[in-house]
């Protein structure tokens, strides 16, 4: 029973560490994404330089230099680990986010624009009224993808001595235990699952969105 217990603590911090990053990082994202679509040269490159970084390294890299930086830079050491793996996933994220939202934005027609200008509607109300819901229904599934993506990286949380469930079934293989290792396998799974079939679900109810 312990074990077990102890494979869902492990498995707790995996999903709390995915909620939060997914409320964080989605609005996240589309604030980079006007960012690297902005007519002011300095912004937009500084934002597609910043991107380009974090999409171009490991994201082991960035939770190692989010936990160790501030305290070797600025002598200030970052004291929650939750706190450093929270921050290097939510922009991790956010960068990867911003580019599925910067590319449903950019695949709708600018003739839709030109329509909705001609029909007296402002540039917002073109875009709330009449364009969101076409983008949302382009990005659903490449980010569902990366939403999947989100669930199995949580597990790298470990390197920086968060106890995540990969974590607590390596204590148990030291012990001579090989069940919770591949227990944490099953966890994943059903998690991913659920995902799967929900975001299936919104799939579906966004078919009548026609583009």
């Amino acid at each position: 029973m312990y074990h077990i217990t102890s494979l869902f603590e492990g498995f707790w911090l995996n999903i709390e560490l995915f909620i939060l990053t997914l409320i964080m990082s989605l609005p996240l994202g589309l604030v980079i994404t006007f960012g690297s679509m902005s007519r002011f040269r300095p912004v937009k490159w500084f934002v597609k330089t910043f991107v380009w970084v974090i999409r171009g390294t490991p994201l082991m890299l960035q939770l190692f230099v989010v936990l160790y930086a501030p305290g070797l830079l600025f002598g200030v050491p970052m004291k929650s680990r939750m706190t450093a793996a929270l921050i290097a996933f939510v922009v991790n994220y956010a960068a990867y986010f911003s580019e599925i939202y910067r590319g449903g934005i950019e695949s709708i027609s600018k003739g839709q624009y030109e329509a909705g200008a001609v029909l007296g509607m402002t540039k917002a109300q073109v875009f709330f009224k009449v364009v969101l819901m076409q983008v949302v229904k382009r990005i659903v599934p490449p980010m569902s993808n990366e939403i999947i993506t989100l669930t199995k990286d949580t597990a790298l949380a470990r390197v920086i001595g968060l106890a995540e469930i990969i974590m607590a079934a390596e204590r148990f293989t030291k012990q001579g235990l090989i069940w919770p290792l591949f227990s944490t396998g099953l966890f994943f799974l059903a998690f991913n699952g659920i995902l799967t079939l929900l975001l299936g679900r919104l799939e579906r109810k966004l078919d009548y969105f026609k583009v």
